[in-house]
Order: structure tokens, then sequence, then C-alpha cells
């Protein structure tokens, strides 16, 4: 799965707009880089901040329980980054435990651990 639920763009191009603002981008600098509106990557910034704390437990609960020699990420300057971190880090650690799945993505694995539904709203 590499799409996101109710999204359009692939989960690639929503990731790399998420790493940017980890990163520090603003959304307009992110929209330009990417070629979308900047208020739909406003709208994703939004909605993946409401849910970074989820996020950020969620991928660290999934590292650690994957990782060969678990490592969580340290902690960074925002919420936001931590939880972006924690997706990087779910990655690393799934790559440590499956050599061959470590050729998917980051957003790709955040895909198919949230079942799509990373930017979801919560609820039943």
């Amino acid at each position: 799965m590499f799409a996101l639920v109710r999204r359009a763009d692939l989960a690639e191009v929503i990731g790399a707009a998420l790493a940017a603002k980890a990163a520090g981008a603003g959304a307009r600098v992110i929209a330009a880089g990417i070629g979308r509106p900047v208020e739909t990557v406003r709208g994703w910034l939004r909605r993946f901040a409401g849910r970074a704390e989820e996020v950020r437990v969620r991928f660290t609960v999934l590292l650690v329980d994957t990782g060969l020699d678990p490592v969580p990420p340290a902690q960074t300057a925002t919420p936001f980054a931590d939880a972006v971190a924690a997706v990087f880090g779910a990655r690393s650690a799934v790559a440590s435990r499956w050599p061959d799945v470590g050729e998917v993505s980051p957003w790709w694995l955040a895909c198919a651990a949230t079942g799509g539904r990373l930017l979801a709203p919560p609820g039943p």
C-alpha cells in the first residue's frame, strides 16, 4: 500500500513534505519543492501535527518490537520531528529484522503499519 486514505497524493510525496517540515522547512517552501498547492501541504502538516504523539508512540513501539537491537530515536526539537524520527526509526528496525523489506521506504511502511490511515482522523 502506498497511498493514504482520502489523499490523492502518494505516501512518498506526503512523506517528503512531513520530513521537510521536521527538518524545519515551512509550508510554502515545501509546497514549491514538491509542486503541490500550499493549502494541501498545510492540511497534511496540520493533520500530522495533531496526531504526532500518537504516531511517535505507535512507531516507537514498532521499532522496539521488531528491531534486533532497537535504539529508539533521540528526542528532537518538536513533537512533529519526534514523530517523523520514529517512522524512520521503525523503518530501520524492520530493515534490520527483514533485510528485503529494507528496500521499502519509511512512508510505505507507515502506510502498511497504519492501514493507510497515517493522516486519517482518529475514530472507531
